[in-house]
C-alpha cells in the first residue's frame, strides 16, 4: 500500500467537499473570481474532478505496482487541462 497516494487522496477528498459541496471557490487559484460567469458550475466541475481523482488515487494506493506512480503526473495534467477549460470557456473576456 502506498501511503503517499492515500495522503493525496485524502487531500483531494477534502478539496472536493469544500469546493464541490460547500462552494468555497476561494480555495481555487489561477482565475479571477469576479470574472467567472457561473460559480456553481465551476464548483461542481472542480469538485467532481477532485472526487474522481481522489477515488483513482485511493484505488491506486492499494495496487502494489511501480506503474501507479504515473497517477501523479496524470493528476497534474488534468488540473492544467481543467484550468485551461475554465479560463477559456467560463471566464468573461473583459
Amino acid at each position: 500500500m502506498s501511503q503517499h497516494l492515500v495522503f493525496i487522496a485524502i487531500i483531494l477528498f477534502v478539496l472536493a467537499y469544500f469546493v464541490g459541496v460547500k462552494k468555497k471557490t476561494w480555495l481555487l487559484t489561477g482565475y479571477n473570481q469576479r470574472r467567472v460567469k457561473d460559480q456553481d458550475r465551476l464548483a461542481n466541475l472542480v469538485g467532481s474532478y477532485n472526487f474522481v481523482m481522489g477515488m483513482i488515487m485511493l484505488g491506486g494506493s492499494f495496487i502494489n505496482h511501480p506503474d501507479t506512480q504515473v497517477l501523479i503526473p496524470i493528476l497534474v495534467i488534468g488540473y492544467v487541462i481543467l484550468l485551461g477549460y475554465v479560463n477559456t470557456k467560463m471566464v468573461d473576456s473583459q
